[in-house]
């Protein structure tokens, strides 16, 4: 059967597949106005895959939702293994819906940069600057992101996959003699 334009018409009705949302409301109400954001299960721990220009306004979103504690702020290096090097993760708590979430966005290889989470929660304040020390991940807002583990003269970012292993010259005490 062809169609007043000449294109054959099939009987079979194409499919869209359907965004995967969580089964919790709390959870359901945060990702539904927020159609870039994925939304996964990790064994058993809710993921959302934040695209890394909207990591500030989903945060705020999240915190609006009731996510009021941000327990960590990490960085994940895959060297070769991804198109985008690095990985940035947030851990949110909500104590009053007895919910965990894991926000995970990406940063490009070149000058990794990601949006601070300070302005949200004040709390992440050193768990930035300890990313930005180990991995160099700059977080753009920050109020002071300097060095906090390495010395402010250190060269580089010791977790990076890329970071030469240094070694310590090591001096043993003469061993006796076991007879």
């Amino acid at each position: 059967m062809t169609d007043e334009t000449g294109a054959v018409e099939t009987e079979e009705a194409v499919e869209v597949a359907e965004r995967p949302l969580p089964d919790n409301e709390v959870l359901r109400g945060l990702f539904e106005p927020f159609e870039d954001v994925g939304w996964e299960d990790s064994r058993g721990q809710d993921v959302a895959r934040v695209p890394n220009e909207r990591w500030l306004v989903f945060a705020t979103a999240a915190k609006d939702a009731g996510f009021e504690m941000c327990v960590d702020v990490t960085a994940v290096d895959w060297m070769r293994q991804r198109p985008d090097r690095f990985e940035v993760v947030a851990n949110l708590l909500s104590m009053q819906h007895r919910l965990r979430l894991r926000m995970i966005t990406t940063a490009p290889r070149q000058e990794p940069t990601v949006a601070s989470l300070v302005p949200v929660w004040p709390g992440v304040n050193f768990p930035e600057r300890e990313a930005y020390d180990m991995f160099g991940v700059v977080f753009d807002g920050h109020p002071d992101l300097t060095r906090i583990l390495m010395p402010d003269e250190w060269e580089g970012h010791p977790l990076r996959k890329d970071f030469g292993v240094g070694t310590v010259p090591v001096q043993f005490k003469e061993s006796h003699k076991v007879s």
